[in-house]
């Protein structure tokens, strides 16, 4: 209820999937403003080849990412330390 009138709302993601609850919207208060409600399942199929190409072109930092790699043969060690370690721009990775 915070878009303007004639304002657009885009919804993003899977609400009420996996029979959960759907996403009740206030029907009367959309068209007595106008309002333009779009829905996307979460990105386009090529997000993940342009988001590639935006790190080989060095046009993305990841300098703000801190990753810790583990060998495959410590994979119970890699576990612990995610779980530990979890949080945004932390990554535990497991290399082959």
């Amino acid at each position: 209820m915070a878009v303007r009138p004639y304002g657009r709302v885009v919804l993003m993601g899977g609400v009420g999937m996996l029979d959960g609850d759907d996403l009740a919207l206030p029907y009367p208060w959309i068209m007595r403003n106008d309002i333009t409600v779009r829905g996307k399942w979460m990105y386009p199929p090529d997000a993940v080849t342009r988001m590639a190409n935006f790190v080989r072109a060095s046009l993305l930092k990841l300098d703000h990412f801190e990753t810790t790699v583990f060998a495959l043969d410590d994979i119970n060690e890699a576990v612990e330390h995610a779980a530990a370690n979890g949080g945004p721009f932390r990554m535990t990775v497991v290399a082959p």
